[in-house]
């Protein structure tokens, strides 16, 4: 019993400090912010012809599930990425643009794409 403690022990050590770097590397975070099937495609077609309604958005990425896009958006605002305008209307209206910060990240997701065809 005793070795199991230790081991488990040195599993939680390790552990730990995977998620302190994690939490603590920038380049880390940014990748986890950007990361997921749909993220990147989504503000590539925002930022292609801003702002984008839902519909349009759904429409613009054809597999796209209305939940996973719903999700996907609210992630993107949360971190900054993405705004969320509400327009007081009957029907609503729901417009999303790229902020400031997502505006930003744009010409690194050029060099990423530029990256990758390097390989």
């Amino acid at each position: 019993m005793k070795n199991n403690t230790n081991i488990d022990n040195e599993l939680n050590t390790v552990e730990k400090k995977i998620n302190d770097f994690e939490n603590n590397c920038p380049v880390q975070f940014a990748l986890k912010t950007i990361s997921g099937k749909w993220k990147t495609s989504i503000i590539q077609t925002i930022a292609s012809n801003c702002p984008k309604r839902f519909g349009i958005l759904k429409k613009d990425l054809d597999n796209i599930a209305q939940g996973t896009l719903t999700t996907v958006l609210r992630e993107l605002e949360n971190d900054g990425i993405l705004m969320r305008e509400v327009f007081p209307e009957i029907p609503p209206r729901v417009e999303y643009s790229l902020t400031d910060k997502g505006i930003r990240l744009l010409p690194i997701l050029e060099e990423l794409k530029k990256w990758h065809t390097t390989l």
